[in-house]
C-alpha cells in the first residue's frame, strides 16, 4: 500500500474496508470531483432521482448491512436529505452523509457563490442536530484522523454523522490508511456485575417472566445472543413494533407485538400481567407504547438499552447492552420458566371471495398466508404498519418501516436500499397512496437497477391516519393509477384489484414476473381500517381535539 494518498480516495478506501457496497445520491458540480472516485473505485454508485430518495435508501440499506453512505451535493443537496437523516437519527441507523462543499480556495471575501444559505458553515451547523458527529474537512493533513473519528462515532452510535468535503480538498495529498481497527465496546465491570446480580435475583423469583425486545438488538446485531438467552430462559418473548422481526415470528416462544391497548389483547395480558418483565433495546416510544395506554409497572422491569441498565428504579451506567445479554445469559436463572403461551392457532387457507369488496383486514389475512422466507417486508406508516404488525415474520431483520419517526414517503426509496444489499430477496412492500405520491420517482432508480419488488398500493384516496384523528377536506388527495406506472417507465407489471378474487388474479401474475417490479393497486373503502389504526386514531384525536 503506498505511503500516500488522497482525501478522496481516503475515505472511499475506509467505506469500502468496512463492507459498503452502494452508494446512494445525486451528484452535483461540488462533489463533481469526488463522483469520479465513486465511478473508479470499487463502490457501486446508485444514482437516485432525489435527496430525500438517497436518504431513505441509504437508511434501509444500513440498517440491513450495518452502515451505509449517501453522496450529495452542497446545500441544494444535503438540505433535502434531512428529514430522512432526522429519520435514520431517531431510529439509529448507520448512515454517512458525504456532501461536498465550494472550494477554500473560493471563499474568500465571502462571495454569493450558487447554493450558499448564510455562512459557508450553515449547512455543517443544521446537520450537527440530526447526526451523531459532523466534520468539515478542511485540512488534508488531518483528514484521515477526522474521518476515523467521525466513521468510528456511527458504528459506535448506530446514528448518522456527516462529512463535508470542499472541492479543492478532495485530490489534495494525505497520509495512507492503515489497517481499520475495531474498537470494542468496554463496559464498567462493576456496574455491569452488579446489575447481572441484581437482575438474575429478580428474575429467578419471577413466576412469570417476559422477555420485550426492541430495536436496538437489531442495531447492534445482537440477534443470536437474544435467541441464546431466549432459549435458556424458556421465558415467553414479544417485541416492539420497531423491533419487529428481531427474532423469528414462528419461532414457539414468540407471543407478538406488544404495543399497549394498541395490539392483540392476548399479547397485552401476558406481558402487563408478567411480575418481572425484561426489556432489551427497546425505546420507549409513544407508538410502541401504543400512545402510552401501555401499562408496565417500573418495580417490575428490568431496562437495558445501549446506554445503561436500569433495574425497577437503579440505575447501572456505563453497561453495554451485548455484556448485559451475554453475562446475564450465563448467569444462574434457575431451572426454565416457560410461561403460558398462547396456543398459535394456523389460519384456515384463505379463500377469496367472489365479488366481495377488499378490506384492510383481510388483505393482511391473504399476505399472512403468502410471505415466505425469500420475502423481506417493508412498510410505510399508516395502516400500511399497523395492519402488518401481526404477520409473522419468518426470519430475523427481514420487516423494515420507520416505526418511531413515521415519516411517510419512507417504503419506496427504501425499498431500493434493502433490496439493492439483499438481492436474493424479494420485497413485499405495503404503502399507502398518500406516501406513494411523496416519493415514487424512486421507482424509476429501481426499475433501472432492474429489482423486482411487488409493491401493493393501498388506495383510499386519503391520509388514513389523520382521517381517524381529526377529519377534514385536507386528508383527501386526488386518485392516481397507481398501477400505470410501469406504463410511464416502460417496464414492470401493473394490476389494480377491487376485490378478494381480483386481488387473487393478480397475485399469481405478480409472483411470476420475477425480473422486474409489479404495482398492485388496492382500492379500498376511504373509512376502512385495521383495529389498531381505530384504537390509534381515537387516542391521539384525544390530543389534537380542544377540550370545550
Amino acid at each position: 500500500m503506498p505511503k500516500k494518498t488522497t482525501v478522496g480516495g481516503y475515505l472511499i478506501h475506509r467505506l469500502e474496508e468496512l463492507g459498503v457496497k452502494d452508494i446512494f445520491g445525486v451528484p452535483g458540480d461540488y462533489v463533481l470531483g469526488f463522483y469520479d472516485m465513486l465511478v473508479e473505485s470499487d463502490l457501486n454508485v446508485v444514482g437516485t432521482c432525489t435527496e430525500a430518495g438517497a436518504g431513505f435508501a441509504t437508511d434501509a440499506y444500513a440498517r440491513i448491512n450495518g452502515l451505509g453512505a449517501l453522496c450529495i451535493t452542497y446545500c441544494v443537496g444535503g438540505l433535502n436529505t434531512l428529514n430522512s437523516v432526522a429519520g435514520a437519527y431517531a431510529e439509529k441507523s448507520p448512515v454517512i452523509v458525504i456532501s461536498g462543499a465550494p472550494g477554500l480556495d473560493e471563499r474568500a471575501r465571502s462571495p454569493l457563490l450558487h447554493h450558499k444559505v448564510r455562512d459557508f458553515d450553515t449547512q455543517k451547523q443544521i446537520f450537527e442536530n440530526v447526526t451523531v458527529a459532523s466534520v468539515a474537512i478542511e485540512n488534508a493533513e488531518s483528514a484521515p484522523h477526522l474521518i476515523d473519528k467521525t466513521i468510528d462515532a456511527c458504528i459506535r452510535h448506530k446514528r448518522p454523522v456527516y462529512i463535508e468535503l470542499p472541492r479543492d480538498i478532495v485530490n489534495l495529498s494525505c497520509a495512507a490508511p492503515t489497517p481499520w481497527k475495531k474498537r470494542a465496546p468496554m463496559s464498567d465491570k462493576d456496574a455491569l456485575d452488579e446489575a447481572v446480580t441484581e437482575a438474575a435475583a429478580m428474575l429467578r423469583s419471577a413466576k412469570r417472566p417476559v422477555i420485550l425486545a426492541g430495536v436496538e438488538i437489531h442495531r447492534f446485531g445482537l440477534q443470536n445472543d437474544l435467541l441464546r438467552l431466549v432459549e435458556k430462559t424458556g421465558y415467553p418473548i414479544a417485541a416492539t413494533l420497531l423491533g419487529k422481526s428481531v427474532v423469528r415470528e414462528s419461532h414457539p416462544q414468540y407471543l407478538g407485538i406488544y404495543e399497549g391497548a394498541m395490539g392483540r389483547e392476548d399479547v397485552r395480558k401476558t406481558v402487563e400481567r408478567a411480575d418481572c418483565v425484561l426489556i432489551l433495546g427497546a425505546f420507549m416510544t409513544d407508538i410502541n407504547l401504543g400512545i402510552y395506554t401501555a401499562q408496565l409497572d417500573v418495580s417490575r422491569t428490568i431496562n437495558a438499552i445501549s446506554e445503561g441498565v436500569s433495574i425497577k428504579h437503579h440505575l447501572y451506567k456505563d453497561v453495554k447492552l451485548k455484556h448485559f445479554i451475554d453475562s446475564l445469559t450465563r448467569a444462574k436463572l434457575g431451572p426454565k420458566k416457560k410461561g403460558k403461551l398462547r396456543r398459535r392457532v394456523e389460519p384456515k387457507p384463505f379463500k377469496p371471495r367472489k365479488n366481495r369488496p377488499l378490506t384492510v383486514a383481510r388483505f393482511f389475512a391473504r399476505m399472512n398466508e403468502y410471505l415466505g422466507e425469500r420475502n423481506m417486508v417493508i412498510c410505510d406508516i399508516g395502516d400500511c404498519l399497523f395492519g402488518a404488525a401481526d404477520l409473522v415474520i419468518r426470519k430475523q431483520t427481514e420487516f423494515i418501516s420507520p416505526a418511531y419517526y413515521t415519516s411517510m414517503g419512507f417504503a419506496i426509496p427504501a425499498t431500493l436500499g434493502a433490496q439493492m444489499r439483499k438481492r436474493h430477496l424479494r420485497p413485499i412492500v405495503f404503502v399507502g397512496d398518500g406516501a406513494f405520491q411523496m416519493t415514487c420517482q424512486e421507482l424509476s432508480t429501481i426499475a433501472r437497477h432492474g429489482l423486482n419488488p411487488i409493491i401493493f398500493v393501498l388506495n383510499n384516496k386519503g391520509y388514513s391516519t389523520e382521517r381517524f384523528i381529526n377529519d377534514g377536506p385536507y386528508n383527501d388527495i386526488h386518485d392516481w393509477a397507481y398501477h400505470k406506472w410501469p406504463e410511464l417507465l416502460r417496464v414492470g407489471w401493473g394490476a389494480e384489484a377491487h376485490t378478494e378474487d381480483e386481488l387473487e388474479e393478480h397475485l399469481t401474475k405478480a409472483t411470476k414476473n420475477t425480473k422486474n417490479l409489479s404495482i398492485i393497486n388496492l382500492h379500498l373503502d376511504p373509512y376502512d381500517r385495521s383495529q389498531a389504526m381505530e384504537r390509534l386514531g381515537k387516542r391521539l384525536s384525544e390530543r389534537v381535539k380542544p377540550k370545550k
